[in-house]
């Protein structure tokens, strides 16, 4: 670009800041930027302008941010100062204005529910903990996350949260964790919509990458889905790339299905095409869980007591509560064990060694794989140092209760 030409930059990103408000994050196409400079503010080329003056201008130094007294065209710049800023307005000079076309965003697809942690185990990990300091904290990210939505649900303490699919949503509550918050998050699901009366659903591009030994085992997977192959080439190197159009539900949980089948070797991603009506039904979880009768801790008796019961989530001494997902049941019912069981012991000897206990080795649960796992009546519990998994009602009469309701 040329440096002389009339200033044109385009807001790509965002940012926010507690002290300054909206960072706006944006590449100089042409001209030159200074702090305390007055430009034009498009909303589009045919947007009504208005006059603004940036305040501050950033440039990014590795990781760092460093103020600069003038940036120019091909560097990526950080200003602040500017009320409302957003996604794809265009800065410009006043006297020759050179306004972009706005950048689209896509709308949100997948939805969740954030709720305050009511487990027996809350409070003892998480700094922030309360409805009202969840709430701030979405409120913040809505300042930068322009692909997020939060609203306030009809029940105390759940908030629901719309995002543009499952990593959008996760890397949002691995930040939260991180910061040290404490929340249960339920199942993601799809977000609807009626167009011309019929009920539609957002439907996904998917371009996997994979060996083609596993070609079969996930052309099945995603026909199950309700996939739609609509092309395939093989690059003539043991290599073929598939490419279906499916429905966003088909991809709940179908990650870590894909890892997989395909050893880790696959590579797969996915983007927004259009709604289309209803696709039916789609085949959950094949298997029950196993789950928690009491509180305590776990024991290894216990544990070598369920092992041919199904996988387990947890592992000797870990805290855990009635109503909390121990492992996954071998079969497709949910059953409920006891987890804290002991070993009785007695002043009777007895002829011959005691056997020892064999655990295979628990699944370890992290948060995407909670997340994908769980179903409509159970919940991801996370705090800034554990993810575990529970029922939504955690006594087993209100389980039934709510099962016949």
């Amino acid at each position: 670009g040329d440096r002389e030409a009339p200033l044109q930059l385009q807001i790509c990103s965002l940012d926010y800041s507690t002290y300054v408000g909206r960072i706006g994050i944006g590449r100089i196409n042409q001209g030159t930027l200074r702090p305390a400079q007055d430009v034009a503010v498009f909303e589009g080329e045919e947007g009504t302008p208005y006059k603004a003056r940036v305040n501050q201008v950033l440039t990014f130094h590795g990781l760092e941010r460093q103020a600069t007294e003038e940036a120019g065209p091909g560097d990526i710049v950080l200003i602040n100062g500017i009320e409302g800023i957003g996604i794809g307005v265009t800065l410009t000079d006043i006297e020759n204005p050179l306004p972009l076309p706005m950048l689209k965003v896509d709308e949100p697809t997948l939805t969740m529910n954030f709720c305050v942690n009511t487990s027996p185990l809350a409070g003892r990990e998480g700094k922030y903990v309360t409805s009202r300091q969840i709430w701030d904290r979405l409120q913040k990210e809505l300042q930068s996350n322009v692909a997020l939505r939060v609203s306030e649900t009809d029940e105390d303490g759940i908030f629901e949260v719309m995002g543009r699919g499952e990593l959008h949503l996760t890397i949002l509550l691995e930040n939260m964790r991180r910061e040290g918050y404490e929340l249960a998050v339920s199942k993601p699901r799809v977000v609807f919509r009626e167009i011309n009366g019929e009920k539609c659903e957002p439907i996904e591009l998917v371009t996997a990458d994979i060996e083609e030994q596993h070609q079969g085992g996930v052309m099945q997977a995603m026909g199950e889905r309700k996939g739609e192959l609509v092309n395939m080439e093989p690059d003539g190197r043991g290599r073929v790339r598939l490419e279906y159009r499916i429905p966003a539900r088909g991809l709940i949980g179908f990650s870590n299905e894909f890892l997989n089948l395909t050893r880790g070797s696959g590579l797969i991603s996915n983007i927004f095409d259009r709604y289309e009506p209803h696709k039916g039904d789609i085949g959950g979880r094949k298997n029950g869980v196993l789950i928690s009768m009491d509180d305590g801790e776990i024991f290894t008796y216990a544990l070598g007591k369920l092992d041919d019961r199904g996988r387990m989530f947890v592992k000797a001494n870990d805290p855990v509560y009635e109503g909390m997902i121990v492992g996954i049941h071998s079969r497709d019912n949910d059953l409920v064990v006891n987890a804290t069981r002991t070993k009785q012991l007695t002043n009777f000897r007895v002829s011959g060694k005691e056997d020892a206990i064999k655990i295979t080795p628990p699944i370890e649960l992290t948060l995407e794989y909670g997340v994908e796992f769980i179903e409509d009546d159970e919940l991801v519990e996370i705090t800034p140092k554990s993810v575990r998994l529970r029922k939504r009602f955690l006594k087993e009469h209100e389980r039934k209760r709510a099962s016949r309701d």
